[in-house]
């Protein structure tokens, strides 16, 4: 079987994804019917429409098809590319070399990495399973309460760490849940078993470091002189979690209701011995939350406040070099392959032909807003949403570049702007969760083997539909701000 997936991806896919980028780079510029549009102009969309294809096919992982971005960009459109690549024949735009190589050290690339460093140290102290200790202990024994403090916790946890390895996490921490409750319960199971997937794709929503989508949204919105701080997103998108915490919660009490009159819920106490490195910890991660939490009064921006606990924990030997091997590397490469993708829109000038190319003045900025966040939602139940992002977000800005520019830019300023319309599309990607491959912790959930297919996709499809309609009026309201 895995021979066979192998042969279908590099014998079949991958010529084919070929096929696609060699057409798109070799035929005439005109074939693209968009005004004054130049050599380098071409290879930016031959290298999108490989990114595209590479990252739906999946025939190599997202990280590596997003260096695979990077340095095509670097040998093709930058100044420093290959020597025949320089010579066009046009007015082509060639990138800074060094603007394409700031993808991997963008600000917001360092903000998700303050983000895996302060996940790493809580689970290296045990601080983890004391604040899940604590957070679930007010819920009681009470089945619809404790449902209701799994999902709360976990959507808490992927606000600040990995909504994977939070989902398996509290799978470890439910697995004498699922053991103690009866037969007779298999329903209530099934929901505690849908609740991790469920919070933590929602949870992380939350915040900037809460999931990918996030990040790329930001770092986008950043490189188009566009600032959303840590504060400024968590205090919008907060409430919009609890709100659909509640929905979820809701949903689950109906759909898989308890049999059961009570649910011992019990983690085990980190016996790991306390050391003053233990209570750096502790007094760093909060410090850096709260930080966060008040850019605008300290002044301080949320990247920057990113690598203080990087630099407290190591300093201190809280955090060691064994302990940077645990960094997901991957994500943080996954993620500049996006903001390269951005800066090749904009450095090359394939955006301002795009926007000039397209009548906005038509164009409903309500069907703008559906369009977009149906495609990503579609899209990011079968690939990654991540790559989703990396790849709509950069178009979804420039498209709003262009509407800023037309007669509907008071109509789009008054429907949240270019913030709005980015911030949707990656909320949009994290409320895909209709089958076991949407998302890492609805696979988590399968392999419990309490649930099947058609009862992730009948509470995905109720969560993504609420989800993706309140998303809309949420952001489009809240996020209307200079």
């Amino acid at each position: 079987m895995a021979n066979s997936k192998f042969n279908v991806k590099y014998c079949v896919l991958l010529p084919i994804v070929l096929a696609v980028t060699i057409f798109l780079w070799a035929v005439p510029t005109t074939f693209f019917g968009i005004d004054g549009l130049t050599v380098t102009m071409q290879r930016t969309i031959a290298i999108f429409a490989f990114a595209a294809l590479m990252w739906i096919f999946e025939i190599v992982p997202n990280w590596v098809t997003s260096l695979l971005v990077i340095v095509g960009s670097l040998l093709t459109i930058s100044n420093k590319s290959l020597a025949f690549c320089m010579n066009t024949g046009d007015d082509s735009v060639f990138m800074p070399f060094k603007s394409i190589l700031n993808a991997f050290a963008d600000p917001t690339v360092m903000l998700f990495m303050g983000g895996f460093v302060l996940a790493i140290v809580a689970a290296k102290y045990g601080m983890d399973v004391t604040m899940a200790r604590i957070l679930l202990k007010p819920f009681g024994k009470n089945p619809k309460t404790v449902l209701l403090g799994v999902l709360i916790v976990i959507a808490i946890f992927s606000m600040f760490m990995s909504n994977t390895a939070t989902a398996a996490m509290f799978l470890a921490f439910l697995a004498p849940v699922f053991a103690s409750l009866p037969e007779s319960d298999k329903k209530g199971k099934v929901g505690i078993a849908l609740a991790i997937p469920i919070a933590a794709n929602i949870g992380g929503i939350g915040t900037p470091i809460g999931t990918p989508p996030n990040a790329t949204a930001v770092g986008i919105l950043s490189n188009n002189g566009i600032e959303v701080g840590f504060g400024d997103w968590a205090a919008r998108m907060i409430p919009f979690v609890i709100i659909m915490i509640t929905l979820a919660w809701v949903l689950l009490m109906v759909m898989y209701p308890f049999n059961s009159k009570e649910i011992k819920l019990e983690i085990k106490q980190n016996e790991q011995k306390k050391t003053w490195k233990t209570y750096v910890a502790w007094i760093t991660f909060l410090g850096t939350i709260l930080l966060w939490m008040t850019e605008k009064l300290t002044g301080l921006n949320s990247n920057v406040v990113a690598l203080i606990p990087l630099a407290v924990y190591t300093a201190t030997g809280v955090f060691t070099k064994e302990d940077i091997k645990e960094i997901n590397w991957s994500v943080l490469w996954l993620v500049a392959g996006g903001f390269a993708l951005g800066y090749a829109l904009e450095g090359t000038g394939l955006a301002q032909a795009l926007v000039t190319s397209i009548d906005f003045n038509a164009m409903s900025i309500v069907v703008v807003f559906a369009v977009a966040g149906l495609i990503c939602y579609f899209l990011s139940n079968f690939i990654s949403n991540s790559a989703t992002a990396a790849l709509l977000i950069p178009i979804m800005v420039a498209m709003g570049k262009g509407l800023l520019a037309s007669d509907n830019a008071a109509n789009f300023t008054a429907w949240g702007g270019q913030h709005a319309l980015a911030i949707f599309v990656a909320t949009c990607a994290s409320l895909a969760m209709l089958l076991p491959i949407s998302t890492p912790p609805n696979a988590i959930a399968a392999s419990t083997g309490l649930v099947e297919t058609k009862d992730m996709t009948k509470v995905g499809i109720i969560v993504g539909v609420v989800g993706l309609v309140l998303g809309f009026f949420w952001i489009t309201k809240f996020f209307p701000f200079a």
